[in-house]
């Protein structure tokens, strides 16, 4: 089935189809690689995972491409703080980054560029951009000429003259522009790559458009980033590429709005950070997810444990209504009168659709999961109407990237036995008794719920915050 997606294009601000002939390529701006991930990173790779799986769901094909930057400044200094080789240190927390990833239940990538392992295609864009006479050399390494770039500013909204009045004295006094910015920087020690400009390594922006070309092509659908990367990270990368490719890179800039705490940005500058393997230890990737789509993708919201523990509140009944529908699915009789649920999806796909408005759908989640616990609560649910709710709860989760746990089968047998057993206990009165085998179950995540119709139990995950 196709969706009728449109998002929002930051550079024009009208709406545009992500996938037109059933086809996405995405360019995803990764970490630099010289620390852990934090919540605010993980908002953008969560935003993007549901933009994959929604697009999937509507049958595109999509190739999604996320690089690392593994040479930079931090990386070199944090590197020499800690005795070790940049390459190991970039080694180390881009397989952490790619650990938390599948912990959040992000799907991988289909490529991982990195910037060290692409400098033939770094130099070739320099090159050719010198050759245009866009760039040009210093005794610093070479610049990208700003001048020459009549639309530069247009993806922020920055106007060149309030950008050079503000600009601050360069380091380099050879520089043509002060807004001129490094495609080469000059370096003598290692880490440092043989060029027709001397020894050196690529400067941050020129990486993305020698990847992005490589692995999309000139001119692709989607690319994306943090807000944060617009200015100057997204506006060189459009400079550079369209003075290289005579074309604009992307149709499409997304752009995901910031993680704050107390109103303040989310930065490991500001050391107020909280760190994706943190988040993950104290509310699970479930609760992490929910809250990075609580808000619309393109503004800020704010962290904090009261805000997480509401939604971790959420994800439980959640819980109780997948697991009301596993056991009405699975047992007999058709239940008493209750009401059409299935007409959540639709609302669902219309506010995906809108700009994929991840607020209002969860709203339609929650609200089916609100229907099935009232119904289950109140009138019982028959099979029919439960196997067509838990078809309908299971793909919103999936589109949504959430994890709905269930029992293994070898643990089945034993939780039921239990759940016989406590039956037996307070058909006698021993509540004592009763009460030690529902904490024992629920010391090994499983929850009774006791109906009219009998006791259902619930597979929890773990949320050691809640």
């Amino acid at each position: 089935m196709a969706v009728g997606l449109r998002v929002r294009d930051t550079l024009t601000g009208e709406a545009a189809d992500p996938s037109p002939g059933g086809t996405a390529g995405i360019y995803l701006c990764g970490v630099t690689a010289y620390d852990d991930a934090h919540v605010g990173h993980a908002r953008t790779i969560i935003l993007f995972d549901v933009l994959r799986r929604y697009l999937e769901y509507g049958g595109a094909r999509v190739r999604m491409v996320q690089n690392f930057t593994d040479i930079d400044d931090k990386i070199i200094r944090r590197a020499e703080a800690e005795g070790v080789s940049a390459a190991s240190l970039g080694a180390r927390y881009m397989r952490r980054y790619l650990e938390d990833s599948d912990a959040l239940n992000v799907r991988r990538a289909d490529a991982y560029p990195q910037a060290t392992g692409h400098i033939p295609e770094i130099l070739g864009m320099i090159r050719g951009l010198v050759e245009k006479g866009c760039a040009y050399r210093t005794e610093n390494g070479v610049y990208f000429a700003v001048s020459g770039a009549k639309k530069y500013g247009a993806l922020s909204g920055k106007r060149t003259d309030e950008l050079r009045s503000g600009a601050r004295i360069s380091v380099d006094q050879s520089k043509q522009d002060p807004l001129d910015f490094a495609l080469w920087k000059a370096a003598s020690s290692d880490p440092a790559w043989p060029s027709p400009w001397g020894s050196g390594r690529p400067g941050w922006h020129i990486e993305c458009s020698a990847m992005s070309l490589k692995y999309l092509g000139e001119r692709f659908d989607i690319h994306g980033g943090g807000r944060d990367l617009i200015f100057p990270h997204h506006e060189n990368e459009i400079a550079q590429s369209e003075a290289f490719t005579s074309s604009q890179p992307a149709r499409i800039w997304m752009h995901v709005g910031m993680v704050t705490i107390g109103g303040q940005k989310m930065s490991k500058s500001l050391g107020n950070t909280m760190s994706v393997r943190d988040g993950l230890a104290r509310w699970g990737p479930n609760v992490i997810r929910l809250f990075c789509l609580s808000g619309h993708y393109s503004k800020p919201i704010d962290y904090s444990e009261g805000i997480l523990s509401g939604i971790a509140s959420r994800w439980r009944q959640a819980e109780s209504a997948y697991h009301e529908l596993l056991h009405a699915a699975s047992g007999g009789g058709d239940g008493g009168p209750s009401r059409d649920v299935t007409a959540h999806m639709n609302e669902f796909e219309r506010h995906m659709d809108d700009n994929l408005n991840t607020h209002m759908a969860l709203g339609e989640f929650f609200g089916l999961v609100s229907d099935i616990n009232g119904m289950a609560s109140q009138l019982g649910i028959g099979r029919p109407q439960a196997r067509r709710a838990l078809e309908e709860l299971e793909r919103m989760a999936g589109i949504l990237g959430l994890r709905l746990h269930r029992a293994s089968d070898g643990d089945v047998p034993g939780i039921r036995e239990s759940i016989r057993r406590r039956d037996e206990m307070r058909s006698r009165g021993m509540y004592a008794e009763a009460d030690r085998i529902r904490e024992e179950l629920a010391g090994r995540g499983v929850d009774l719920v006791d109906r009219r119709s009998g006791t259902i139990w619930v597979k929890r995950e773990r949320i050691p915050g809640a």
